[in-house]
């Protein structure tokens, strides 16, 4: 049967907003890459990218991008209310819950994710640079972090199974 005719509405929508935003799953692959290419040699970007399409079919992630992208989306708007809107349009420093909702797709692949997590939203390789450039105009306030997030995930899914082949 057809991968396409598979998917959930939930996740189709999930995969749509995400390429809506900018953000390929090729993107989030290359972070993967990034995060493990040091710990297995024979890595290829085709590994990357069947991790990352496996973290993007878990209903806890498809959730975590519809709801962040909708605040990302609703702050560009200028249609939340003070002190919140501008809270998220600056991605303020103590403001942790997008860091929340990507811990809710972290978690999905055991601790091992909160490492790869931590470290890749320090660093923000590739795709997270430019949705942390504030000169856009656009709020990727949630995006950043779950970006990261599916990238930490997958990265996550690859170590358990590199432990699995041993």
């Amino acid at each position: 049967m057809d991968k396409k005719l598979k998917q959930s509405v939930l996740e189709q929508k999930a995969r749509e907003l995400l390429e809506e935003r900018g953000v390929t799953l090729k993107d989030i692959a290359e972070l993967v890459y990034y995060l493990q290419s040091k710990y297995h040699e024979t890595l290829s970007m085709d590994d990357c990218l069947y991790n990352v399409d496996r973290v993007l079919e878990k209903r806890e992630v498809q959730n975590a991008i519809l709801t962040g992208i909708q605040l990302d989306k609703l702050a560009e708007k200028k249609m939340l209310e003070e002190p919140l809107q501008t809270t998220i349009e600056i991605d303020e420093g103590l403001y942790g819950v997008d860091e929340i909702i990507a811990f809710s797709i972290v978690n999905v692949y055991g601790s091992i994710g909160f490492t790869n997590y931590g470290y890749i939203d320090k660093q923000k390789p590739g795709i997270l640079q430019r949705l942390n450039d504030k000169s856009t105009g656009e709020c990727h306030t949630f995006l950043d972090d779950i970006v990261g997030a599916i990238a930490a995930a997958a990265s996550s899914r690859l170590a358990h199974a590199a432990e699995d082949a041993k």
